[in-house]
């Protein structure tokens, strides 16, 4: 019996570190190359707007309609201001009266969708968007499809109509980290084991969430729960590290710390699946830790890149100056084609690149292990089981005959 139990304990240990991925500066870079600005969208660095701006164009699109009561667009834009400050009843009450100018249009539906979605009203806004979708099923590169998939996802996770978070989060307290992903995949019915088909599907829905969160709210924990989800599904090409900082990002838009709790888990769990596991298991949060820390640094290299553009628009605001013209000009006009997909800087840290020296001296300990015990012990366990299999081989004959 023993000896079955030492031959069960080698073969996990060979298991483990046949499944488990390295984790290093490198992989990152190529978890962002598949999914160019992902850490961006998730560190919060990209041109958008501050309060100041869309308290600005409230006024300003207020004045403009007084001369010019019918100019549709006027309604959309400032529509969208009230809705980005919070006030979603006003955002809704102001689309509501463009549709009476000119009924049917597809802007109109996804606004009105968004903002009932925003204020809540869960299914009253799905049904919106999909009449947006009737309409123009292709605008914004099909992103209206995954997010009538989002807001389904999240309704089919609630319990007597109250949305629990991790949305991810199972009966028995665990948290699947391919749940939002399997949802999605259901839908075209695509198996999560078929790769070849499940992938593109999975990475178009990952690039529709990241649209949301670049136009709608990029700190919402439904949104990048969700993202976490996609980058992770697939098997080969999974996105450990920005699927982790996803998770951290959205652990912290809670105050609860059962919550915060939870998602941390689910954070350990992603991340833990980047490296070696140690023999035998530990429970450590190094990994964890290694991310987090560099994951700090980079949202404050993108709150001092916000705060700048937040300076700049306080300074055209106070000055009189036509603030969208400005703003297009700063960070989306061809001279200033670099500040359009700012760029988050990969940590490199003396206190990072200690811990990270430490991790790789202890995967080597590990790996030393493997070859100098495990493997010899293997052997040894093969032989025996060979020589006991021989002797009773032996006996059995020397009965019979």
């Amino acid at each position: 019996m023993n000896t079955k139990l030492l031959i069960a304990l080698v073969v996990c240990v060979l298991a483990n570190h046949a499944h488990a991925c390295l984790w290093d500066n490198d992989t990152l870079n190529m978890e962002r190359a598949r999914f160019p600005g992902a850490l961006e969208l998730i560190a919060g660095k990209f041109a958008r707007h501050s309060d100041e701006y869309y308290r600005w164009r409230i006024e300003d699109r207020l004045a403009r309609l007084k001369n010019s009561p019918q100019e549709l667009k006027l309604y959309d834009d400032l529509a969208v201001a009230y809705d980005k400050l919070g006030q979603h009843d006003q955002a809704i009450q102001t689309i509501l009266e463009k549709e009476k100018i000119q009924p049917g249009l597809y802007e109109t539906f996804a606004n009105l969708g968004t903002f009932y979605i925003h204020a809540g009203e869960w299914e009253t806004g799905v049904e919106f968007i999909r009449q947006a979708i009737q309409i123009n099923p292709d605008a914004h590169f099909g992103r209206e499809e995954y997010q009538v998939q989002v807001i389904e996802y999240v309704i089919s996770k609630q319990v007597d109509g109250q949305t629990t978070y991790p949305l991810s989060l199972g009966d028995e307290g665990y948290c699947d980290v391919d749940d939002f992903a399997k949802f999605v995949l259901s839908t075209k019915d695509i198996s999560i084991f078929d790769n070849e088909a499940a992938k593109p599907e999975l990475r178009r829905a990952a690039r529709g969430v990241m649209g949301m969160m670049r136009f709608g709210h990029h700190d919402s924990p439904i949104l990048l729960e969700c993202l976490a989800s996609l980058l992770m599904a697939d098997d080969w090409d999974d996105n450990k590290q920005l699927a982790t900082r996803a998770i951290l990002k959205a652990a912290a838009a809670f105050e609860d710390p059962s919550v915060q709790a939870k998602y941390r888990e689910l954070a350990k769990y992603i991340s833990d699946a980047q490296v070696l596991p140690t023999f035998p298991h530990d429970n450590d949060d190094q990994t964890l830790a290694i991310i987090e820390a560099a994951f700090q640094q980079e949202m404050a290299e993108a709150e001092q890149w916000f705060a700048q553009l937040r300076r700049d628009e306080i300074n055209w605001i106070q000055n009189g100056i036509d603030v969208d013209a400005a703003y297009t000009e700063r960070y989306f006009g061809i001279t200033a084609f670099k500040e359009l997909v700012p760029t988050v800087r990969t940590t490199d840290s003396r206190e990072l690149r200690r811990t990270e020296n430490a991790l790789a001296i202890r995967r080597l300990i590990r790996l030393a292990v493997m070859v100098l015990v495990v493997a010899p012990l293997t052997l040894i366990l093969m032989v025996i089981a060979w020589r006991n299999w021989r002797h009773r081989r032996r006996r059995l004959t020397s009965a019979g005959s």
